[in-house]
């Protein structure tokens, strides 16, 4: 057994008392030896007993939280009156960048019946891995704590956004939308080589493909939705499509009914910017009864097509008419194949402006506007 001076840091990073709740870890951070690395301090004397948490179990994991159980055998059990545990996240090539360096990760509860909940937006992010081990503490009269053997380390991944996070954020992108303006086609832009090669290999339509990781960093979508991305923004003094593009200099062209009809669903995928002023949207259009529709109502708000701030399909004199948000960047994700035959394809007069392009581009964690108060 070790002892061990621990000091507790609230979300206000100020010294303050252990967390007192029931079942929750709410932030409290305790500076303490990981395991594996035994303080040297000299205040640290050996004792005997209190029990190693072991048979460690993770459950109920969300984008923010978890819940934590272990078995400890009953010598000494009653001497327990904390709980440190060693969170740290797994370090690798595609961890996520937005966490807090510089946050310790040892946790202190009060001893409290299991599963314990743990969460805290400020060191816990969406769909990352971490470690996690556990040590009983016994808090001493002078306020430093007896401690057992850390126990076994083990591994987990926190979950994505869930609708409810998501929802958060669709209010958020609200607010900001602006007005509608008309518009009559999707289109998407793309290198020669890409329509060639659809022609070639695919029968001449093009086909869904998994959406990489741009965007926030708890997107359900990101790395798992099967889709086209296609562009609907309009220039507002033509009405029409803008000649430059990130792209590629050739865009094919669709119009709006043959993708967003009655016969489809639209959803809420996500909001997010780059370290600049401007705002992305990213909806998903699905098919009614198609994997992608059916991938989409588990996971994505639904929005009405025809009453919502970002995209509408509404009828007027027995014709489909369309408009889009002005004050958002729209990207649009289509979960079907979609023939080259429907549309056009032709080379736009404009430049390739790259700085535009979102592939696997990152959302800025400190943005107010389009960040909500989970993970990041």
């Amino acid at each position: 057994m070790f002892r061990a001076s621990a000091f507790v840091i609230g979300t206000e990073w100020k010294q303050l008392k252990c967390p007192s709740t029931a079942e929750d870890i709410k932030g409290g951070l305790a500076v303490q030896q990981s395991p594996g690395n035994k303080s040297q301090d000299s205040g640290i004397a050996e004792m005997e007993e209190l029990p190693v948490p072991h048979n460690i179990k993770i459950s109920n994991i969300t984008c923010d939280s978890f819940k934590i159980s272990w078995e400890m055998d009953s010598k000494s059990k009653d001497r327990i009156t904390h709980y440190f545990i060693d969170l740290n996240k797994k370090e690798n090539k595609n961890s996520n960048k937005f966490k807090h360096k510089d946050v310790p990760t040892k946790l202190v509860a009060k001893a409290v019946p299991l599963p314990m909940t743990v969460r805290g937006h400020w060191f816990l992010s969406p769909r990352t891995e971490y470690t996690v081990a556990v040590q009983t503490a016994s808090k001493q009269v002078d306020g430093d704590y007896v401690v057992s053997e850390w126990s076994e380390i083990i591994e987990f991944c926190t979950a994505d956004y869930s609708k409810v996070h998501l929802t958060q954020l669709l209010e958020k992108a609200d607010v900001i939308a602006g007005r509608m303006l008309k518009f009559s086609v999707f289109y998407r832009n793309q290198h020669k080589e890409y329509f060639d090669y659809v022609r070639e290999h695919h029968g001449n339509a093009m086909q869904p493909s998994v959406k990489d990781n741009s965007g926030s960093h708890g997107s359900p979508i990101s790395g798992k939705l099967e889709g086209i991305f296609f562009s609907c923004s309009t220039e507002f003094n033509t009405g029409k499509p803008p000649q430059d593009s990130p792209y590629g200099r050739y865009r094919f062209e669709i119009a709006a009914e043959k993708l967003f009809n009655p016969n489809t669903n639209l959803y809420f995928g996500d909001f997010y910017c780059m370290y600049t002023a401007y705002h992305y949207v990213i909806l998903v259009i699905a098919p009614v009864g198609s994997p992608g529709d059916e991938f989409c109502k588990q996971r994505l708000p639904q929005l009405n097509s025809k009453d919502n701030k970002f995209l509408t399909c509404t009828e007027e004199d027995g014709v489909l008419v369309y408009h889009h948000a002005q004050d958002v960047i729209l990207e649009v994700i289509y979960t079907d194949p979609v023939a080259l035959s429907l549309g056009t394809v032709a080379e736009i007069t404009g430049h390739q402006l790259m700085s535009l392009s979102t592939a696997n581009a990152k959302k800025d964690p400190s943005c107010k506007t389009c960040n909500i108060s989970v993970g990041r």
